[in-house]
């Protein structure tokens, strides 16, 4: 450690990898007890705890472009320093203030934060160490993420036990300090910028995205990616916004001899953590990803095993069945990733891919967006169950796409 700080510009590779493990677990400090807090302490409904990851959404929709050209036009180095800084005060806020009020500016200032660090992290580093060494560099730092995360949850109970609020601004502290560490020693070698012609400036942007909705509109298929890609995302914020206050009201938590109740909340992200590695893994191996009719079929019996383990979730009866459909739903979420991407890779051509996924991942907010606050306006209004049973149904409209999808097996429709 002290010979990556030893001189004023750090090594990148290592540094890199220091920053995904501090960055993993910051936001798993967080992430394994916010929602607890918001719930419990803020004493928000269903109908709030879905405004403030809608608001997020939105935020992170309307600025992903002007935040890009930060990284593209004047520094991936400056733009990654701000990024950790605004999530980590974005942290600060949200734990030190615990009102609604607070918890909405915090979402518009982490959204800004994570549109800045958004595509800037992986840029840096591959204009660091060079394009033929950015993939294992991405690949170790994912495994070093995952360690990190995993471990990370233990302290984060275990800070949590004694106060929810410490948990997330112990978080939010480390991803200041982390920002200040990168302003002394981040290196920037291998970034230049673009001649002035040549700059993604706004009209560069706005024409890249007319080209791409030109082209997405002019395939059956990549629109068949987008429509399940909106109904995912109308699922995906509902479910979980609201899984933890479902626990929290409809059910008692067993005793873990006098600890606190936020224990069982490490034991489900300890457990799904792993158990989302050991699916993907072994779908990984028994699954030919070449192959789009199955990889679209596999998709299918995914999203029916999604479908039915949020009801089971929701009307298994017991804590422990409720447990079951839970870590199901999140093991089945984990094999969802990689098939989507084998997917568009199987369908789309390599020129246009990246604009595909770009717009994709728009798709998935605009779903999030549109879908978030339906079902938590019913979970006010009606009970949790019902909102959350909405969210998994909002995943029948996927089956008759991947359906639909497996007679184009190759890139010509595109």
């Amino acid at each position: 450690m002290r010979a990556l700080f030893s001189s004023r510009k750090a090594a990148a590779y290592p540094l890199y990898l220091f920053m995904m493990a501090t960055q993993a677990c910051a936001l798993t400090m967080v992430f394994t007890v916010n929602l607890v807090y918001q719930v419990q302490q803020v004493g928000l409904n269903p109908l709030q705890l879905v405004l403030v990851g809608t608001t997020l959404e939105l935020t992170a929709f309307l600025f992903e472009i002007p935040t890009g050209v930060v990284a593209d036009v004047h520094s991936r180095r400056l733009s990654v320093i701000i990024g950790f800084a605004l999530l980590g005060f974005g942290f600060l806020v949200e734990g030190g203030l615990p009102v609604f009020e607070a918890l909405l500016v915090a979402q518009v200032i982490m959204g800004l934060g994570y549109t800045f660090l958004s595509g800037a992290t992986s840029a840096w580093i591959a204009d660091e160490i060079g394009q033929e060494r950015a993939p294992n560099a991405f690949l170790r730092g994912s495994q070093v993420s995952q360690v990190v995360s995993f471990v990370s949850i233990f302290f984060s109970v275990a800070i949590a036990s004694h106060s929810l609020q410490a948990a997330i601004i112990a978080g939010g502290v480390m991803l200041l300090c982390l920002s200040l560490l990168l302003l002394i020693v981040m290196p920037e070698a291998g970034f230049a910028r673009r001649p002035k012609g040549e700059r993604e400036n706004w009209r560069a942007l706005f024409d890249t995205f007319r080209a791409g909705l030109a082209m997405i509109c002019g395939s059956r298929f990549l629109l068949l990616i987008l429509l399940a890609t909106v109904f995912h995302g109308a699922f995906s914020e509902g479910f979980d916004r609201l899984w933890t206050a479902h626990l929290l009201a409809n059910f008692e938590f067993p005793p873990l001899g006098g600890l606190d109740q936020i224990i069982w909340f490490g034991i489900i992200s300890a457990v799904s953590m792993p158990l989302c590695l050991a699916a993907t893994e072994v779908l990984r191996r028994r699954l030919d990803f070449a192959d789009g009719r199955r990889v679209a079929a596999a998709l299918i019996v995914v999203y029916v095993t999604m479908i039915g383990s949020v009801l089971l979730f929701v009307y298994g009866g017991s804590f422990a069945w409720a447990l079951v459909g839970l870590w199901l739903a999140q093991a089945m979420r984990g094999i969802r990733n990689p098939l989507m991407e084998a997917w568009i890779n199987q369908h789309t051509a390599s020129a246009v891919r990246a604009t595909v996924l770009s717009v994709q991942g728009q798709a998935d907010a605009l779903g999030q967006i549109a879908g978030g606050p339906l079902v938590g306006a019913v979970a006010l209004l009606s009970s949790l169950r019902l909102a959350i049973s909405l969210s998994a149904l909002m995943l029948l409209p996927v089956l008759p796409v991947f359906r639909r999808s497996i007679r184009y097996t190759s890139a010509s429709e595109t």
